[in-house]
């Protein structure tokens, strides 16, 4: 048995961009889970976007409810939707931004990730959902340059 007594707390270099959390919700949760969350983080609503683009959950001829949240936890995107998603849409659960998304699949795709959703654009993002080895699926983005 090893014990390990550490007398300094570990020092990490800041994150460059802080990774979402990305919640799909029914519309009638939809307010508890926003306001029970807002007010445990003291955080607050950054966007309510009432008609989001469909292409963003794998439904390109719909529109949805789509709330960010910004706290000290961290990102959050609500996702309100009926259940009804293609795959892999519902199973990502967080969302990575990353400064040049088609360098960062080119990568990706050499260490063996499988990009399942090709990237699409919405919403001021660059975005694709990929699969890593070993199953964890994730949405990556970038920000569309102005």
């Amino acid at each position: 048995m090893h014990l390990y007594w550490h007398t300094q707390a570990p020092r990490y270099t800041p994150l460059q961009t802080i990774p979402e959390n990305r919640v799909y919700v029914s519309p009638q949760n939809l307010h508890k889970l926003v306001h029970d969350f807002v007010k445990f983080s003291n955080g607050r609503v950054v966007s309510d976007v009432l008609d989001a683009p469909g292409i963003e959950i794998g439904r390109p001829n719909d529109t949805y409810r789509r709330v960010r949240i910004e706290s000290g936890f961290g990102k959050m995107t609500v996702l309100v939707t009926n259940g009804h998603l293609p795959y892999p849409f519902g199973r990502e659960t967080t969302g990575y931004e990353v400064l040049d998304l088609a360098a960062t699949l080119e990568k990706a795709n050499v260490a063996g990730v499988a990009v399942l959703v090709p990237p699409f654009t919405s919403d001021g993002r660059n975005a694709a959902i990929v699969q890593f080895p070993g199953g964890y699926i994730a949405e990556i983005h970038a920000s569309v340059a102005k």
